[in-house]
């Protein structure tokens, strides 16, 4: 899967989903990169936060949810939906499976089905090709993925797959496009000052008005 072909396939539509929502309501806990920031004690990292809220992020943080194989089949899936191309990094070079384990824990009821969706990920492999997907090929992962990428073209047997590979796919893009290298790979720059530079040339000439030097 090329980078541009799976930025396509995304369509941007995680930016409608509810966990983009609710992981742009938390920019406080999550650095540029989506590794989640420890709260401080004192300061501007306090700002806005209830007490509550503190203590929850700092118990978030001191757990674990996803095993060191899970994450790395994270990992490995977060770069093949959103590869490192000439203009941006990969997804893991935004942290995007340190993001997907702070929003599993943050949101429990994503636990189920990305740790599902992982086994069965394995099991497939597993029956395929005598290997994890984490252990698997280049070209036996991709096989894979291909299988369950395109929800349109679901081989009998692979909807779960399917499901998880687009809950991963939002998950990925939502993370992706809520740091500092995903929103400039967008190419959004926001509200910016203009500055005038005159009437286009084109269009003083069009009405005749260029003998009148108008700036």
């Amino acid at each position: 899967m090329k980078r541009r072909d799976s930025l396509k396939a995304i369509g941007f539509t995680a930016v409608a989903t509810g966990i983009f929502i609710d992981a742009c309501k938390q920019p406080a806990d999550k650095k540029v990169g989506n590794t989640p920031a420890t709260p401080a004690s004192t300061g501007d990292a306090e700002a806005g936060r209830e007490k509550f809220e503190i203590e929850r992020n700092k118990r978030l943080l001191s757990e674990k949810f996803f095993t060191e194989n899970e994450m790395a089949t994270l990992a490995i899936l977060a770069d093949i939906i959103i590869p490192k191309d000439d203009k941006s990094g990969s997804a893991t070079d935004t942290k995007v499976p340190d993001f997907i384990e702070f929003m599993a824990k943050d949101m429990p009821s994503l636990q189920v089905p990305l740790r599902g969706g992982l086994r069965w990920l394995d099991v497939q492999c597993l029956n395929r090709f005598g290997n994890s997907f984490a252990d698997a090929t280049e070209a036996q992962r991709l096989e894979m993925v291909n299988d369950i990428a395109y929800p349109e073209d679901v081989k009998p047997g692979m909807e779960q797959g399917v499901a998880f590979f687009n809950r991963m796919r939002d998950l990925t893009a939502s993370g992706f496009f809520t740091t500092e290298m995903g929103i400039n790979d967008l190419g959004y720059v926001g509200n910016v000052t203009n500055v005038w530079k005159g009437v286009p040339e084109d269009i003083v000439k069009q009405y005749g008005m260029d003998q009148y030097n108008i700036v």
